[in-house]
């Protein structure tokens, strides 16, 4: 450490003790009071779902709609 200078060697421990500070201040303030919490999630989105569209038909619908198509197809052929 002394090639780099005593300067040089404090800057570096207090930008560790910022970067581990920082984490530990938020996660404090987070987790004592969870109304803060929920006034900064409230204020975003994270997820939007579209509108519902329609539902896709039965298995009977189907069914009746493959009658209907079958028997348009033999009255078709004759």
């Amino acid at each position: 450490m002394s090639s780099l200078g005593t300067t040089k060697g404090i800057l570096e421990v207090a930008k560790f003790a910022l970067y581990v500070s920082i984490p530990i201040a938020l996660m404090y303030t987070f987790a004592n009071n969870s109304d803060n919490l929920k006034r900064v999630m409230g204020n975003r989105s994270y997820v939007v779902y579209p509108p519902q569209g329609p539902l896709p038909p039965s298995p009977e619908e189907i069914r009746e709609m493959a009658r209907e198509i079958a028997h348009k197809n033999k009255n078709n052929i004759r």
